[in-house]
């Protein structure tokens, strides 16, 4: 048995348990933190943690994380992870994108929509912008916009 704030970060994971009183649980349930729902824990620091659950990050405190039980799904769990934890050579497969209303709409006229595959080609010297090669050609982004990028990486050969 695997609490939500003993997981690993940035894999994917399947609700098995929310162990929290009843409130609660009505809660998160409104938010699809359901049993057999899938979850994927991207940051903890403090009092909180950052989980991805359906295209949205939903902050969640330690108190709760530590009531979720999780476990690894019987499929091969992915790694996912946001586009800016690349470095320079890495590739993937974009999975999501998480802005909203213009900068969402933005990052997809310009070629970055789920399945689409990437790679980085270079990275500034302070990691932003970030070039990556998307659909034939050199795209640049921030890196407050790549952070909103969530992909899964490929292994290269």
């Amino acid at each position: 048995m695997v609490f939500l704030n003993e997981a690993q970060h940035n894999r994917v994971y399947q609700i098995k348990e929310l162990q929290v009183e009843e409130s609660v649980k009505r809660h998160l349930n409104e938010l699809g933190v359901i049993p057999g729902g899938k979850i994927v824990l991207i940051n903890t620091s403090g009092d909180n943690g950052i989980v991805l659950l359906h295209n949205s990050r939903i902050a969640i405190t330690q108190s709760v994380l530590e009531s979720i039980v999780v476990e690894e799904p019987a499929e091969n769990p992915a790694n996912w992870l946001s586009l800016d934890q690349l470095v320079t050579g890495e590739s993937g497969r974009v999975v999501s994108i998480h802005g909203t209303g213009a900068v969402r709409r933005r990052l997809m006229d310009m070629g970055l929509t789920r399945g689409t595959s990437i790679y980085v080609r270079k990275l500034a010297p302070l990691g932003d912008p970030i070039e990556i090669h998307v659909r034939g050609y050199e795209l640049t982004l921030r890196k407050s916009e790549a952070e909103l990028v969530l992909i899964e990486k490929e292994e290269n050969e």
